[in-house]
């Protein structure tokens, strides 16, 4: 006895035209990868194989985020708290 198997086909016309390399480039530590992306960009950048491709700014990637470098960046919270205190005391009395 054969098992039945159901065909699975792609749907067409719901994938991105503009399916094309692009340069991702995290600004907070220089690092950049080239992937394939169909993110929208005006900006270009000449890459090390020579060829132009569009570039994507990134704040912060996987190069510098730090829960993958296990570098921590400690906020000054207290200071940023009497900061606050000092600014609104006079409210606060009146």
């Amino acid at each position: 006895m054969r098992p039945n198997f159901k065909v699975l086909v792609m749907k067409k016309d719901i994938h991105p035209s503009n399916y094309r390399y692009v340069v991702f480039k995290d600004f907070s530590c220089n690092e950049a990868f080239l992937t394939k992306s169909c993110a929208a960009t005006k900006e270009t950048i000449k890459w090390e194989d020579g060829n132009e491709y569009p570039l994507i700014r990134l704040e912060i990637s996987s190069k510098s985020h730090p829960f993958f470098t296990g570098k921590m960046k400690f906020v000054d919270t207290a200071g940023r708290i009497d900061k606050f205190n000092k600014k609104f005391a006079k409210a606060t009395k009146s």
